[in-house]
Order: C-alpha cells, then sequence, then structure tokens
C-alpha cells in the first residue's frame, strides 16, 4: 500500500483544516461525494499514517499536537446521573475536557476522546449517549474514570474541583 494519499484523503484532510471544528463522517462523505463507510476506511488510512485525526462525539477532528494549555488528570467517581453536572461544572469554569478513561480489569486502559468546551458541546456528547442507547465508559467501573483536561488557570481548576464536590462527586486525589 502506498504511504502517499489520495486526491480524496487530500480533500478530506484540507475540509478538515479549514473547517476549525469537528465535521461528520457524513460531512465529509458530502465534501467528497463518497459514502461515509468510505470516509471511516480513509480516515483509519490517515490516521495509520500518522495524521493526528480524532474522533470525537461531533465528529472527526484534526488535532493540532501544540497545546498552549497545560494537561491536568482528574480522578473522579460519580453515578451516571451526575455525568451531566459534572461536564458542566468543568466547561463552566473554562476547562476542556480532553477525554475519558477508565481501568478495564480485562482490556486494561479504555479511552475515548470527548473535545468538550461548552455547553453545547456537553449537550450534543449527551444527546449522542440517549439517542444511540450507549453506556458510559464510567458504568464499566462502578463511576470512577479519570478525565485528562486541559487550563490556563490553576485556580479555576480548583475552584471547579470545590464545585464537583460540592455537587456529590468525589475528585480523588
Amino acid at each position: 500500500m502506498s504511504k502517499e494519499r489520495t486526491e480524496r484523503q487530500q480533500q478530506m484532510l484540507q475540509a478538515l483544516i479549514t473547517a476549525g471544528e469537528p465535521l461528520t463522517g457524513a460531512d465529509l462523505a458530502t465534501v467528497c461525494g463518497v459514502t461515509r463507510q468510505v470516509v471511516v476506511h480513509d480516515i483509519a488510512l490517515m490516521r495509520a499514517a500518522g495524521e493526528p485525526i480524532l474522533s470525537t462525539p461531533r465528529g472527526y477532528w484534526l488535532h493540532s499536537r501544540e497545546s498552549a494549555r497545560p494537561e491536568h488528570v482528574l480522578s473522579v467517581m460519580h453515578p451516571p446521573e451526575l455525568t451531566e453536572t459534572e461536564l458542566l461544572i468543568l466547561v463552566d469554569h473554562g476547562i476542556y475536557v480532553v477525554d475519558v478513561q477508565v481501568e478495564h480489569p480485562v482490556y486494561g486502559e479504555l479511552r475515548a476522546s470527548l473535545h468538550l468546551q461548552s455547553r453545547k458541546d456537553v449537550d450534543q456528547f449527551l444527546q449522542k449517549i440517549r439517542e444511540s442507547g450507549a453506556t458510559l465508559l464510567s458504568a464499566l467501573t462502578d463511576g470512577l474514570h479519570l478525565h485528562t483536561v486541559e487550563c490556563t488557570d490553576i485556580g479555576r481548576l480548583r475552584e471547579a474541583i470545590v464545585a464537583l464536590r460540592v455537587a456529590g462527586i468525589q475528585v480523588l486525589e
């Protein structure tokens, strides 16, 4: 298999670069005049070739390898009904929620990209969960999970942790 990108893959990559926001598989399929399944296949090939394309609840996103915001990992535990509260507290404090991770006893670390930075992002993520009937990763570990988050102001992160605890969400040190 050639390492060179096809014209279609170049077109997808350019669409992701110029969009500035995630694009769904259907969006990319329309841009390229192909099926969504072709997009999924091409994205997999581009990822294998090293392109930093992430699959998020809102669509595909070209991830910049350089972030101006320092990363932190929060270890939290709560029942599923507090997921919306948790995520809204974080984004309302200016915290960018990169991902969610759990440690599965058989599969090891399971990680899912979230890339949530606003109430709208949280609403769209939770709507997809509801519509698909999917289970939250934290359900696999009785509510214990990690979030990689980014923020520029450690004070805001501390405020968010206090707010999480007040809301009944355990933040583990």
